[in-house]
């Protein structure tokens, strides 16, 4: 083994060092990765679907999956066991041209990435070796002249790059010949064979349908059956992300974890249906992150079925597989799968809602209808605040649907609405308790009683919120819906199903908008609206297609191709560093949020245990709840007694501010001891700071405290004593992620 090292360690100085010329300088930097590749990358996948049709969608689905499993999978989980350093920080004389990650050495995940692209593209069409080949070994090479890896990493990487792809696509050949055959018989016997690649997708065309009704029903039933597997998979990758621990919980999901640790009536800000969710979460898996939120992908799954089922039985059960497949590629309702917050929760009951609701208005409807209706509207209020709209899409459904008005006259939307009311008593009396504050703080948010602002801010923030929704909800569907929105009411025969879906999304959306004019609104805050407006969008586009619509396709391929990137990216933001070469900003990265704060909790922990040194127990104070909660999570000591001795507290203050209001401080309990007060102190100037320091090779992370930015008042006459330990960089991947202060307090009064 020493042998082989030294072998590795000479082949590694001939390629960096012996080998090293202005052009290859130039070249393999920018074969590492540079911020060209993304859109020729989106322009060669745009150039497939348009030349190569269904045979090229389903070249680039296998090939997805190859590099998710290789680069995921296998190459993530072998640097972690392996812990191989990489020889830019083993080495002391490395030409190093790029960026040296702090992730593992071996194996190369460039090289078996693009070994596992060249293993799938000769699959498909065998030529196409001559050219990727080439381009995986410069692009392997690359990564050693470059001086991020041994030549035995892109060895070992390209080996596993190309026996994944291929273990990858013959697994799947094999569960297409096994279950294909039961499942999908029609499918099957069009395509026996998912490999070198079929000359369509497994699909059946309108003209199948048309030719041979009797079809129909079969094909109806493979493609819930598709659904069904679909949602299946796609709950199952959920979880293993979040099992993986690629991120970490943002200040709104630690804060609710907190409170399912006190569970009440209701609380500060919200119902009290997310913290009972996050126990039940938590009861199940332990207090983990993943326990925390375990449910959210199962809330994804379970709104899933329901709409599937829905247009099974009203639509197609072709049009419920897209609208999955447009679902789980819209990025904003791709993060409210996966994260537990009030959301999820808001949408699973509104949708619920809606779908009982269009089975009350119709002619012959059980009664038992509009007590399920009325059920999930009081589960949706005890989730959000904002559930209650539904009875304003109600209310312009009854008046644009003269046919539904019919139900005024009958009592079912009187007794769902009783029981909607019923369901809003544990938050009525928790409130009636604690002086109606939850009413106080939903109306701050909506701007009441905020001095006026100018016109340009007011625009600005009507534009913020547009531009932010287009993205988020994919900007091919958002056009698409608002083609099929405005197109709705053009047509002399109106669909009812179509108005209804209307009603239930639209008044939403144009509230929020014009809320956007008065004050910032939140992206997340549309989200109820957005399924019943894409049920919208996929009868009528479908309705399209059937009509033998050309466009339809290849518009709907761009919107699942960008969709899925967007979506993949968001999860995990270090691709972009892979791809480009250089890791996103980290003031642009949206993982902040949800990344660093357990490196946050380790350094605190340090200073923690450095003060406890003196003799005196020591306890924590967060500036803000966010960082209250988020401590309290990630120190174990801290967790271990959240509920019976909480170690970490808010400031104290006059009025409610947060639900730590309403629970024991530190008071008289903590007289007498020590405290460390931690707040975020980004700037600018910390982060080039501590860049000057990283250059001169200082490894101590602790800055000067910031002059400019002394204790607060309040702590100040609490203590004894407060000093400034300085400002404290949290680091991820060697950019600087968080920046904190921490004053240490003595003798508490």
């Amino acid at each position: 083994m020493h042998w082989l090292q030294t072998l590795d360690v000479s082949l590694f100085r001939f390629i960096n060092l012996t080998l090293s010329n202005p052009l290859f300088d130039v070249v393999m930097p920018w074969l590492s990765g540079n911020r060209l590749f993304l859109p020729l990358v989106l322009v060669v996948i745009a150039g497939l679907l348009w030349r190569g049709g269904s045979k090229a969608a389903w070249f680039l689905l296998l090939l997805a999956l190859a590099v998710g499993v290789t680069d995921g999978l296998v190459s993530n989980t072998l640097k972690h066991a392996i812990g191989r350093v990489r020889p830019c920080s083993a080495l002391a004389d490395v030409r190093l041209l790029v960026g040296c990650s702090g992730s593992g050495s071996m194996p190369s995940s460039h090289a078996a990435n693009w070994f596992a692209v060249a293993m799938v593209a000769f699959l498909f069409r065998r030529r196409s070796w001559r050219v990727m080949v080439p381009l995986a070994i410069a692009i392997s090479f690359s990564r050693v002249y470059n001086g991020v890896h041994y030549p035995s990493d892109v060895l070992v990487g390209a080996i596993l790059g190309a026996g994944s792809a291929l273990g990858v696509l013959f697994a799947l050949n094999a569960l297409w010949q096994s279950v294909g055959r039961k499942w999908f018989p029609l499918w099957h016997e069009q395509v026996p064979s998912l490999l070198p690649g079929p000359a369509k997708l497994p699909e059946p065309t309108g003209a199948t349908e048309t030719t041979f009704p009797a079809l129909r029903p079969i094909l109806e039933q493979h493609w819930l059956r598709a659904g069904y597997l679909f949602l299946g998979l796609v709950t199952l990758g959920r979880w293993i992300y979040l099992a993986s621990g690629t991120i970490e919980l943002s200040e709104d999901e630690a804060y609710q974890w907190v409170w399912s640790k006190h569970l009440a009536l209701s609380y500060y800000s919200k119902p009290p249906l997310i913290a009972v969710t996050q126990f039940l979460g938590t009861s199940l898996w332990g207090d983990t992150a993943f326990g925390v939120r375990f449910f959210s992908p199962l809330i994804g799954a379970t709104v899933g079925w329901l709409l599937l089922r829905f247009f099974a039985r009203e639509v197609s059960a072709r049009a419920g597989f897209f609208l999955m497949l447009i679902v789980t590629t819209t990025p904003l309702l791709a993060v409210g799968s996966t994260l537990l917050t009030v959301d999820p929760l808001t949408v699973l009951f509104w949708t619920a809602a809606m779908l009982t609701g269009w089975r009350a208005v119709q002619e012959d409807a059980p009664l038992s209808s509009w007590l399920w209706t009325g059920l999930w509207l009081g589960l949706g209020f005890l989730s959000k605040y904002s559930s209650p709209l539904m009875w304003l899409c109600w209310g312009v459904f009854f008046v644009v649907w003269p046919p539904a008005r019919r139900q005024l006259r009958r009592p079912g939307p009187y007794l769902a609405l009783l029981i909607n009311l019923l369901c809003t008593l544990p938050v009525l009396i928790w409130n009636w308790q604690h002086d109606w504050i939850s009413l106080k703080h939903v109306a701050a948010h909506g701007g009441v009683g905020r001095a006026a602002e100018p016109l340009a801010k007011h625009l600005s923030w009507l534009l913020e919120f547009l531009g932010t929704e287009f993205a988020l909800l994919n900007p091919v569907y958002f056009v698409a819906a608002t083609i099929a929105l405005v197109a709705l009411w053009r047509t002399a025969q109106r669909d009812g199903r179509l108005v209804y879906f209307f009603s239930m999304g639209a008044p939403v959306f144009l509230l929020y908008v014009l809320l956007a004019f008065n004050s910032r609104v939140q992206p997340n805050w549309i989200a109820p609206a957005v399924l019943p407006i894409f049920c919208v969008m996929v009868i009528y586009w479908d309705r399209r297609l059937r009509s033998s619509d050309r466009g339809v396709k290849p518009w709907l391929a761009t919107g699942l191709v960008v969709g899925a990137a967007v979506v993949t990216v968001m999860l995990n933001t270090d691709l972009v560093g892979k791809v480009a070469g250089h890791p996103l900003p980290a003031n642009l990265d949206p993982l902040r949020r949800v990344r660093g704060y357990e490196e946050m909790a380790r350094v605190v922990g340090q200073a923690e245990r450095r003060l406890a040194q003196e003799g005196q127990p020591v306890f924590l104070i967060g500036a803000h709840y966010g960082i209250t909660s988020l401590l309290t999570f990630y120190l174990p000591a801290a967790r271990s007694q959240v509920k019976e001795s909480p170690m970490v507290f808010c400031p104290p203050t006059e009025l409610p501010e947060n639900q730590y209001y309403f629970w024991p401080g530190y008071g008289e309990a903590r007289r007498g001891q020590n405290a460390l007060f931690v707040r975020q102190a980004e700037s600018t100037k910390l982060v080039a700071d501590w860049l000057t320091k990283w250059a001169k090779g200082e490894t101590n992370l602790c800055l000067p405290p910031d002059e400019a930015a002394p204790a607060p008042t309040w702590l100040v006459k609490q203590f004894d004593s407060v000093t400034n330990t300085g400002r404290h960089v949290v680091l991820y991947q060697g950019r600087v992620l968080h920046t904190l202060e921490i004053f240490t307090c003595r003798n508490l009064h």
